[in-house]
């Protein structure tokens, strides 16, 4: 099994065309309470429901969405989810993205912005099997790469590091060819294709893109400019409300996670109490900042994606792509 099993999205997109991936705003909530007088909102996710919605789902889950008077439907997504145009043309009120999506958006009109960021410290990774004896990426050579080429992380990684005698072929979402060959690397998340790899019997190795600098915030809470600036408690209503469901959901995330596997039956118990422990580790949930952001992080990756050329130079503001929400 993997993040991108094949059984995986054809279950999840089978849920979607028969209206089961969603609760529906017209029934009891996952808490099961009614949502009669409640403002109906959608929160469109950018994959299947796993971990990295794990403080969403609890939101609902717990009551704190309607604690701030909202009936909050959440949309699964999947492979190629267009959550960013979504938001922006104003088919959703919110979405899930990750950092690099809300620059790459702006910079083609899609204006989001971001009010939340539950992983402060981005999960994006490669794997290497341990008898390479590859230790970092600056290392990685002689190796097969699979990655998504087009990608931020992957131009990112292809400008700062040589890749001497890496042939890189294209990521099918599967572990099966990492697990064949030991030569073999692919790109992967820190809390999900890891736990697999190594019930698999691999002795796995993680390099997290974060160490060679390019390091976006994850599991953004993102709004379209337009939504935060006519309707600004809305926003702070749903953000106050998201802030909780993450601090639950890092501090005590069985219940969350049985909720997440009856949505989604191939995500086994060890995979999310994996996801959560991993995730824990990426954030700051027991600081005060939790859930903040800074301009200079945002400065820093406007300027990644100008260095490799995936928007102009001048064509994004970084201050454009996030607002903090009381």
């Amino acid at each position: 099994m993997s993040r991108y099993a094949i059984a995986l999205m054809v279950g999840c997109l089978l849920m979607l065309a028969t209206g089961c991936g969603s609760e529906s705003a017209d029934s009891p909530s996952a808490g099961g309470k009614k949502t009669v007088g409640l403002r109906k909102v959608q929160l469109a996710l950018n994959w299947f429901p796993e971990a990295e919605h794990g403080g969403f789902y609890a939101a609902k889950l717990n009551g704190f969405y309607e604690e701030e008077g909202l009936d909050v439907e959440i949309i699964p997504g999947g492979p190629g989810s267009p959550v960013i145009q979504q938001v922006a043309r104003g088919a959703v009120s919110f979405g899930v993205a990750t950092a690099d999506q809300v620059p790459l958006g702006r910079a083609q009109g899609a204006n989001v912005v971001a009010t939340f960021a539950a992983i402060d410290q981005s999960p994006r990774c490669f794997l290497v099997h341990e008898e390479s004896g590859i230790k970092t990426l600056e290392e990685l050579k002689n190796v097969t790469l699979a990655m998504s080429s087009g990608r931020a992380f992957s131009e990112y990684l292809k400008k700062h590091v040589p890749l001497t005698k890496v042939r890189i072929v294209p990521y099918d979402g599967s572990i099966a060819a990492f697990l064949r060959d030991k030569n073999f690397a692919q790109q992967a998340y820190e809390f999900s294709e890891p736990f697999l790899a190594k019930e698999e019997g691999a002795n796995v190795r993680v390099l997290p893109i974060r160490a060679i600098g390019y390091n976006p915030y994850a599991s953004l809470l993102i709004t379209s400019d337009k939504l935060a600036k006519e309707d600004a408690e809305l926003v702070a209503a749903m953000t106050r409300a998201t802030l909780k469901g993450w601090q639950t959901y890092l501090n005590e995330p069985r219940k969350t996670n049985e909720h997440l596997q009856s949505l989604n039956p191939e995500l086994t118990a060890g995979v999310l109490d994996f996801g959560a422990k991993a995730i824990r580790k990426l954030t700051i949930v027991d600081q005060p900042t939790f859930g903040q952001m800074t301009a200079e992080r945002w400065k820093t990756l406007v300027d990644q994606l100008v260095e490799i050329e995936l928007i102009p130079k001048d064509s994004v503001s970084a201050d454009a792509c996030f607002q903090e929400t009381p």
